[in-house]
């Protein structure tokens, strides 16, 4: 098999590259494999619940790095890998693991995806989604306290001590790496088109080969 061509879709928290990264990946079907940092977070089980609050999610720290790596390593080698899957109710890692199959295309979606050199020298196409800051905070307010349980007061504070001062010190200076830059994320359809239209003609060359 041809070198996967790996595309690496970073930005700030809710500012759609989730939904642009999975609609990338509905729109190639099967010849897409997956892999969201967001299930990379460290195992804290071995913590009481109440110190797993106040850990800073949003720092470079909070991730395994090292895993994820591996593990997109293991994608180009043409391998699958055993995802974990982490239970954002609970604050750490879910039990049950996802296999991901090796794949043509290769996309990588987070936050800090564009934050290690080690990932960013896989990358064949790095594109960071922009998002209004306002518009962001509210998508985020919306989605935490209607799909993993949390309180206004507990996602307004997080923001202000967590997710914006890292958004600022580690996030955003990412977006100086980017191939791309775009607008919108997922409500973008000139976005999707333009990747889709770019993994297509990639993996038509790599087809002919």
């Amino acid at each position: 098999m041809a070198r996967p061509f790996v595309i690496g879709i970073a930005g700030g928290t809710a500012s759609g590259k989730t939904t642009l990264a999975r609609s990338l990946a509905e729109a190639l079907g099967e010849r897409v494999a997956l892999l969201p940092m967001d299930h990379y977070y460290k195992d804290l089980s071995h913590l009481p619940f109440q110190e797993r609050l106040q850990v800073n999610y949003d720092h470079p720290e909070a991730l395994d790095l090292d895993l994820y790596l591996a593990h997109v390593q293991a994608l180009l080698r043409g391998e699958a890998v055993e995802m974990p899957l982490y239970d954002f109710q609970a604050y750490t890692r879910s039990p049950l693991r996802k296999r991901v199959q090796p794949a043509p295309v290769v996309i990588l979606e987070g936050i800090l995806v564009l934050y290690p050199e080690e990932l960013r020298r896989l990358m064949d196409l790095k594109v960071f989604v922009d998002a209004d800051a306002d518009e962001r905070f509210i998508r985020r307010l919306e989605r935490d306290v209607r799909e993993r349980g949390r309180s206004f007061e507990g996602v307004i504070a997080q923001y202000r001590e967590k997710v914006k001062p890292m958004h600022l010190f580690f996030v955003e200076p990412t977006k100086r790496h980017a191939d791309v830059i775009l607008p919108g994320g997922g409500q973008n359809p000139v976005a999707l088109e333009m990747l889709r239209a770019k993994a297509l003609a990639r993996l038509e060359q790599m087809e002919a080969v």
